[in-house]
């Protein structure tokens, strides 16, 4: 998929200059050198022709270090990043694992790929991108143990002015979860290697720290004027119709259910239609079964009088419900709010099931703040190597 990579936000937050992009071999190896520091880590490179892949390689530490790190989520997992990859990876694939050199423990992957950009504001340059990133990947990041950020920076500015690594001219790091050191810490040691960096705010992913009780939830959380429009919807709902309610498992059909998720997703607004091309319902089929199969798939579904009126694509991932995407009948129940109503069946079920955090993911549409969410930033953070 060639992904239209939009220019960094202005009023960048914080100024540094920049880091940089290279090429390398599949060795674990420490380098002595020519950059600006000297690393504190081995690593091991995995170049795009190395056999086997870092995905291959890495696969069995891979979920271990992420649960590690500092921000860990569903969209780093190996299942998750293995899957982008395969389905909507263009370019090389480079991955560079980071040993810390007492143990031999694996403390970092960076997981990149190279295009040159064709257009755009980068157009005629190599860019790094992080393994995902930009449009289906609210989170993403080097995975990194914590406590060894700096160590794995430094390290990694060491890679990237070798002689070992390829030509690069941008380093983009999107998608960075306010948590990230990526954006706190990596600008000042880019800038002592002699880069120009750009860090901005890239978006929100508003959220609903859980309680353990709904209706605390509904007094704690959502404003009076809201909570009863929540109620309202729901009774009308309830008092005129059959609601049934129902989370895709194992025993179901997938394709056939994803069938009727993308026929709602499609059907509730033009944009959401124009996203969905042919390419993008493979990728969500694809996803569907291996997150399925990996257990954090919840696709759930509305039920009006037997009919499926609304959908959510979402994943749970250690005690978070991800939103990941949705749809709803615009035709004859639209009145009935369906949308709305599968929500607040979303936020009951994740508070039974007890899950400590509702996100909505990237947007800060009007709606989730009605349900009662509270931002959560999104970084970007762009190294130049020029």
């Amino acid at each position: 998929m060639t992904l239209d990579v939009p220019p960094c936000m202005e009023a960048p937050i914080l100024a540094a200059e920049t880091l940089s992009v290279p090429v390398a071999e599949n060795a674990k190896t420490q380098r002595s050198t020519q950059s600006a520091f000297r690393p504190r880590l081995t690593y091991t490179v995995y170049s795009p022709g190395s056999h086997p892949t870092g995905f291959t390689a890495l696969a069995p530490e891979w979920n271990n270090l992420l649960a590690r790190s500092r921000f860990d989520t569903l969209f780093l997992t190996h299942e998750w990043q293995s899957t982008w990859w395969q389905e909507l990876g263009e370019g090389d694939l480079w991955i560079v694992a980071f040993y810390h050199p007492d143990d031999e423990r694996l403390v970092g992957i960076a997981p990149f790929y190279r295009l040159l950009r064709k257009d755009g504001p980068w157009a005629g340059s190599y860019v790094f991108h992080l393994v995902g990133c930009t449009e289906v990947s609210d989170f993403l990041d080097l995975i990194i143990e914590a406590g060894q950020e700096e160590a794995v920076y430094e390290s990694l500015c060491h890679w990237l002015h070798s002689a070992d690594a390829p030509e690069w001219e941008v380093l983009d790091l999107c998608n960075l979860p306010e948590d990230s050191l990526s954006w706190q810490t990596l600008p000042t040691i880019a800038r002592g290697a002699g880069h120009r960096v750009e860090v901005t705010q890239e978006d929100v992913a508003p959220n609903i720290p859980l309680p353990a009780r709904y209706d605390d939830y509904l007094n704690q959380r959502v404003e009076k004027k809201q909570r009863h429009e929540i109620r309202r919807k729901q009774r009308r709902a309830e008092r005129e119709t059959e609601v049934g309610f129902y989370v895709v498992g194992q025993e179901h059909d997938l394709n056939r259910e994803m069938d009727d998720f993308i026929a709602l997703q499609q059907a509730s607004r033009p944009d959401k239609e124009a996203f969905m091309t042919a390419e993008m319902q493979h990728f969500f089929r694809f996803a569907a079964r291996r997150m399925l199969d990996a257990g954090f798939l919840r696709l759930f579904f509305l039920t009006l009088d037997g009919v499926k009126a609304a959908t959510y694509f979402a994943f749970e991932y250690k005690g978070h419900l991800l939103l990941y995407n949705s749809g709803y009948d615009t035709g004859d129940s639209a009145y009935l709010s369906p949308g709305w109503v599968l929500l607040a069946y979303l936020i009951q079920h994740s508070i039974a099931s007890g899950l400590k955090v509702f996100d909505f993911l990237q947007g800060d549409e009007e709606y989730k703040y009605h349900f009662g969410s509270q931002d959560y930033k999104v970084m970007r953070t762009v190294v130049y190597n020029h």
